[in-house]
């Protein structure tokens, strides 16, 4: 099928109604399974998880004090207004690859590229932390009952995180089968995970003490000789000339910042658009749904961990071990709670893991289908899921998961989707400019206000990401470039004769 360039070289544009086309292609084509309320539970599967099982408790201890749940809702702010942005492109340009497609309508080949090659660290480095915390309660788990099984083993110089490897092989190959049989999957979990949180939230009410909450936002100087500084503190913390990003104002945006984490996945949503029977309708439901269902238990959660225990018995151990949402009802001695805790965070990060999977195949993906990486990768099989990719994509993750501590990447995602939802901000104010014809089953309201907001409140939380997460992500980037210029700018279908090519 032959794809028209609308501009020459590397801001090539892709059409809207070209993306739509290439999606009945016969060989590369996905099964239209999702509903609604299959988005939803996709949405709300990926973002409780991490958040409110170790993130809370770690951030309210190290960084934030009692303000850590003001950090959340910050954090939500920011993805909401990003939202709004998402519901609208996704039901305009119901495509696999989420902001990837979304900026290749809008900016060209290359930013498409770029948001494309950020996109794929977000969603793969993300996999692999999480799947590295589902191995660490893996071993809790089996403590709780009494088995005192490790969860990875040393081969000589070289640590195995078994329990991290099996729960992506395992996912890996769910994906392959079906997205339909991932949701079922997904469902059955999601409602396990979501009626322990409740539960914790129920629990946890009769536990609160008022004075647990002052300061609500601890001086700075109580940082001491663990108080990020540095490469290791926020950009606005450096720029500004704060002391350190612990505790104070500082530590409560760079708590944002972190907390970003927890809500990262409303937008692999938007990556399952061509699977969604009807997209103008259901995108934008479990888009904005699923986050106003994760951002009322998450900001509950967090007023309920830190009203039970001083944040300072949240701080992280000397031998590095930190703390989780167990942590609180271990201290009050409440241990069929931290048990209970223990199985529900086992649960709910299989089923983020999986997304956070899902999300990254969809992207490389839609990549692939454009030339920009190799197009075997694209090709769907029976399942009508593209199997080589989620094949390709597990094993990558799973090598990482395994073999590397990627803990300290958590901040590499956060900037990556920020930046994402940056250009999927600037994209709508862009295409209602553009392409003010086209059928929008969702408008963002208030444009160009609400994009513009968005862009400024991601803006701002990566300014509270550490120095050494903006070295990361340039050193990223720059690869990035170099493989688009050595491969994908010659391969694109776009590409001067490659047209009709498949």
């Amino acid at each position: 099928m032959a794809l028209r360039d609308r501009q020459n070289g590397i801001m090539r544009t892709k059409s809207v109604e070209q993306s739509i086309s290439d999606t009945d292609e016969p060989d590369t084509k996905l099964r239209k399974d999702l509903g609604t309320w299959d988005l939803i539970v996709f949405g709300v599967a990926v973002v409780i998880g991490a958040g409110i099982f170790t993130l809370a408790a770690s951030t309210a201890g190290n960084v934030a004090g009692p303000s850590v749940s003001l950090a959340f809702v910050i954090a939500a702010v920011a993805c909401g207004l990003a939202a709004l942005c998402y519901a609208e492109f996704a039901s305009t340009v119901p495509v696999a690859g989420s902001a990837y497609t979304f900026s290749y309508a809008t900016f060209g080949e290359f930013i498409a590229w770029i948001i494309g090659w950020d996109l794929v660290l977000e969603f793969a480095v993300a996999s692999a932390v999480v799947a590295k915390g589902w191995s660490s309660y893996l071993e809790t788990v089996f403590k709780q009952f009494g088995l005192d099984v490790p969860s990875s083993v040393a081969l000589g110089p070289i640590t195995v995180d078994w329990g991290a490897l099996l729960l992506i092989v395992v996912l890996t190959v769910l994906l392959a089968l079906g997205t339909k049989l991932s949701s079922r999957v997904s469902l059955i979990l999601t409602a396990i995970k979501v009626a322990i949180v409740l539960l914790v939230i129920i629990v946890g009410i009769g536990y609160i003490k008022a004075e647990n909450y002052t300061p609500y936002i601890p001086p700075a100087s109580e940082g001491g000789a663990g108080a990020a500084t540095g490469l290791s503190q926020s950009l606005i913390s450096a720029i500004g000339g704060g002391l350190s990003s612990t505790y104070g104002i500082f530590g409560l945006l760079a708590a944002a910042g972190l907390v970003f984490f927890a809500f990262i996945g409303f937008d692999v949503v938007a990556t399952t658009a061509e699977e969604t029977k009807n997209p103008q309708k259901s995108l934008p439901r479990g888009i904005l749904g699923s986050l106003a269902i994760v951002t009322v238990l998450y900001v509950a959660v967090a007023l309920v961990l830190t009203g039970m225990v001083n944040y300072t018995k949240l701080k992280t151990q000397p031998d590095g071990s930190r703390a989780t949402l167990a942590t609180a009802f271990s201290e009050l001695g409440v241990n069929w709670a931290a048990t209970v805790i223990a199985v529900g965070a086992l649960l709910g990060l299989t089923t983020v893991v999986m997304v956070l999977l899902l999300g990254q195949i969809r992207v490389l993906f839609a990549m692939s289908r454009d030339g920009l990486l190799p197009r075997g990768l694209a090709v769907t099989g029976k399942h009508g899921t593209p199997a080589r990719a989620t094949f390709l994509v597990g094993g990558i993750v799973a090598v990482v998961a395994t073999f590397f501590p990627v803990g300290a990447l958590e901040e590499m995602v956060n900037i990556g989707t920020l930046f994402a939802f940056v250009l999927v901000s600037i994209g709508v104010i862009i295409l209602r400019r553009t392409r003010p014809d086209l059928d929008r089953g969702f408008r963002t309201p208030l444009v160009p206000l609400v994009p513009i907001f968005a862009v400024l409140a991601c803006v701002w939380l990566m300014l509270n990401l550490a120095v050494e997460t903006w070295l990361r992500f340039v050193i990223w980037m720059v690869i990035g470039l170099v493989v688009y210029w050595a491969y994908g700018r010659t391969h694109s279908r776009l590409a001067p004769g490659n047209a009709g090519k498949r």
